[in-house]
């Protein structure tokens, strides 16, 4: 384990500052049940996050809905003390309300985007978001409204990159009608590609592409399924055979496996040494459920 290192995933550059390793990490499972509240022990979330930097994660996925705000205190006190620092983009979210444990409400008022990303500021303790997501589209108010909002933060120099979150392709062509869109966000997985169309799109569009519940194997998992046998062939886990059909995918996809133990960390990072053959990754593909 003292070998593996995320940037054998690959890199992926967002401008010409920053290119990242593309396997990152997803702070969401450093909260309390329902993703609300704090996570029960704070001191071990922040030494996950730690961790994650000693072992090459430079590209960290957070959003100011998961706590709300808990996770984004835990990650800005895992990355106070970095040597590199200045080397890690993170991507925030904002746009969803919280009623309660597993409750998510879409609120896409453009005075409300603007007081989440300053509040989110303040939390990360950042002058300016890397990467900044339009976590849901509001449908009570117009794409030009929400992202156009984004925008205008945009050129204040508070946001670098705007992203969208569970959009269409159609959506995203809305969005790029008011502004430049430099990545998207969707639910992708082994188990579920049925968004294969929205990457390709964002691939066409030198969009990264950030899948969100990258490892939902579900019944793919069990001792006697096709992708348990992949596993077997290369010394690997079944989740770790899935971060690798992610990476293996395109080039613009970041995976952010999250985790609040170290070992699940360790070994989400050991997927990004594992090379599928095009044998392997075809196999693979056509376990799970797509459009195509």
């Amino acid at each position: 384990m003292s070998q593996i290192n995320a940037s054998a995933s690959g890199t992926y550059a967002f401008d010409d500052r920053f290119k990242v390793n593309r396997l990152g990490y997803g702070t969401m499972q450093l909260t309390g049940e329902g993703t609300w509240g704090p996570y029960d022990d704070p001191n071990n979330a922040v030494s996950v996050i730690k961790k994650a930097v000693d072992l090459g994660i430079n590209f960290f996925d957070t959003a100011d809905s998961y706590g709300p705000w808990f996770a984004d205190r835990y990650l800005a006190e895992g990355l106070k003390s970095a040597s590199n620092r200045d080397e890690i983009f993170i991507s925030d979210k904002v746009g969803q309300t919280r009623q309660g444990p597993g409750v998510w409400t879409p609120h896409g008022e453009p005075n409300y985007l603007r007081q989440q990303v300053e509040v989110s500021l303040m939390t990360l303790g950042i002058d300016h978001e890397d990467l900044l997501f339009l976590h849901r589209i509001d449908s009570h108010f117009s794409v030009a409204e929400q992202v156009g909002e984004l925008k205008k933060l945009q050129d204040e120099g508070k946001i670098k990159h705007i992203g969208l979150s569970q959009v269409t392709v159609g959506q995203i062509k809305e969005a790029q009608k008011y502004a430049k869109i430099d990545a998207v966000e969707n639910l992708y997985n082994v188990s579920d590609h049925r968004d294969d169309d929205v990457l390709d799109y964002a691939e066409s569009q030198h969009m990264a592409f950030v899948p969100w519940f990258p490892l939902n194997t579900g019944k793919l998992t069990g001792a006697n399924s096709p992708l348990a046998k992949i596993a077997n062939k290369y010394k690997a886990s079944p989740a770790q055979i899935a971060l690798a059909w992610l990476l293996k995918r395109s080039g613009n996809v970041l995976p952010i496996p999250g985790t609040s133990l170290v070992a699940h960390l360790e070994d989400n990072v050991a997927a990004a040494s594992i090379k599928l053959s095009d044998d392997d990754f075809k196999a693979i593909t056509n376990l799970g459920v797509s459009n195509r």
